[in-house]
């Protein structure tokens, strides 16, 4: 069975369609965020400077935050060439966060814009992304139906 978004890549991807997904981040994955791309900042290890700087608790890094993006590029087959992010509110360990992608525009090419709204449990805001890639072409589609028809062996959201 198919990602509910890879399906819809494999039908054909439309101006206004939107998908929304959520996820809740841990300590854990935000330690190991900054083990991968080098990011100590003491905002997300250090309680003294969570104080000094005027947050309630060690905050989540915020592109792992904006990672989210991913789970819809990454199903749909997306090919990111811009992202654009603007963090509103701090995402602390524990927090779930929704993720809502709303695709604006596409073009004959396959060129194509989104945005993408993330919201906490208290629904605020809490980032926003602006997005352009290329969605996949008809015959690229195809590829992706075959490999969903295999079990999409490759994808861990199958």
């Amino acid at each position: 069975m198919s990602n509910f978004i890879r399906q819809r890549a494999i039908e054909g991807l439309k101006e206004n369609d939107s998908f929304t997904y959520s996820r809740t981040f841990t300590r854990e994955e935000t330690e190991t965020f900054g083990d991968i791309t080098r990011d100590y900042n003491p905002i997300h290890y250090d309680s003294r400077w969570v104080d000094a700087k005027g947050f309630k608790d060690l905050i989540c890094h915020g592109l792992i935050v904006g990672s989210m993006i991913c789970e819809f590029g990454g199903q749909v087959g997306w090919l990111a060439t811009g992202m654009t992010f603007k963090f509103i509110n701090p995402v602390y360990f524990g927090d779930t966060i929704t993720c809502t992608v709303t695709i604006t525009k596409i073009e004959d090419s396959g060129r194509a814009e989104a945005e993408a709204i993330f919201k906490n449990e208290a629904n605020n805001q809490v980032c926003y992304a602006f997005l352009t890639g290329r969605l996949p072409l008809d015959h690229e589609r195809e590829v992706l139906r075959q490999m969903v028809e295999e079990g999409d062996p490759t994808n861990k959201l199958a």
